[in-house]
């Protein structure tokens, strides 16, 4: 029976209670965009590049994020391939935590997102199916082997057992960010397919994270956090194969908080303010991108007057400028001082 071995150290209760707190700041954030599928955009370009580029695809952020805008990129097609493939298997695990399936990730999921990534990469009959050769794996300077995974005799047996646990999991047994670095680590050991197992790996434990609560409205990407170091994200795994997968979770739990400590500087750059919240009765404010911008202003200048406004918005109008001040001022955000053109525009408060 599967059973992961582990200690808790003070680091990972640190990293941990990291991620935590930072949930709880975004979800009482005063203000949010009104442009926030532009955020999760950003987050899957980053996702999807540095989820592929990790694994040897030589496609630059740039090329990625046109492919996913549907534009032409001269490329080798396996490159393009695995890029559209990761995007589409980020849709799948989206629905998967969003579309109230529950929140049991079992073979057939992990089979699922397995077909999704070698998708017109390998043949059709390898697809969603466990490997039935030998494979090691090397390091790909020296060609030394630093590791065998299990026989693939053992591998239904091994993902049988692992899918199991992963099911009945709680979290009051295994904290769901613990129970996500656990599941990345055990399918890159097993190493079930004969491709795509590191993408398989990122993805499972992505959803598991979102199903337990920890999808920070999807503006994350710790792909990025693995791809900025290869090298010790490797070695990092590797010391888990001993079967002591304790460094690998403080390294896990770190890149995590990291990551959320990152979107949090990110939604808190809108909503400097923490006591606007309790002046809007609790509700979230959404604003466009120009409104926090002139929010903005005000919080580093304290006021803003018209004639600022060609310089903060060259390419609109002052007429459009002002219609985003008065809803503003509709939303109990701003208040006006003066009746003239002289007049300031404050926050209000």
């Amino acid at each position: 029976m599967f059973s992961p071995k582990f200690t808790i150290t003070n680091k990972i209760l640190k990293y941990v209670s990291t991620i935590e707190a930072v949930e709880e700041v975004i979800r009482q954030a005063p203000i949010l965009p009104l442009w926030e599928k532009e955020f999760r955009e950003d987050a899957i370009v980053r996702s999807v590049h540095h989820g592929t580029h990790i694994e040897g695809n030589s496609l630059m952020i740039d090329e990625a994020k046109d492919i996913l805008s549907g534009k032409d990129v001269m490329a080798r097609a396996r490159d393009i391939q695995e890029i559209i493939n990761y995007r589409n298997v980020i849709d799948f695990i989206d629905h998967q935590s969003s579309s109230g399936r529950g929140r049991e990730i079992n073979e057939s999921t992990i089979h699922k997102i397995h077909s999704i990534v070698v998708s017109k990469i390998l043949p059709s009959d390898q697809a969603g199916s466990y490997r039935t050769k030998q494979v090691v794996i090397r390091n790909s300077q020296t060609g030394e082997v630093t590791f065998r995974p299990p026989a693939p005799l053992e591998v239904p047996y091994l993902m049988k057992e692992f899918s199991s646990w992963l099911s009945r999991m709680t979290p009051d047994e295994i904290h769901p960010v613990l129970q996500a670095g656990i599941a990345h680590h055990e399918i890159v050991r097993i190493h079930p397919y004969i491709d795509g197992n590191g993408r398989i790996a990122r993805a499972v434990s992505t959803l598991v994270l979102f199903h337990g609560g920890y999808d920070i409205r999807r503006f994350f990407s710790l792909e990025e956090y693995y791809d900025r170091d290869a090298q010790s994200y490797y070695e990092n795994l590797q010391i888990a194969n001993s079967g002591d997968l304790t460094t690998w979770l403080e390294y896990f739990t770190y890149g995590a908080s990291v990551e959320f400590e990152r979107v949090k500087e990110k939604i808190l750059r809108l909503s400097k303010d923490a006591k606007l919240k309790d002046q809007f009765g609790g509700k979230q404010i959404f604003l466009s991108e120009r409104q926090i911008k002139i929010i903005e202003y005000m919080q580093d200048i304290g006021y803003v007057q018209n004639k600022a406004f060609s310089s903060l918005f060259p390419d609109i109008s002052e007429d459009s400028a002002l219609r985003d001040i008065k809803d503003l001022i509709k939303k109990g955000l701003v208040k006006k001082i003066g009746k003239t053109k002289a007049a300031r525009y404050v926050l209000a408060g």
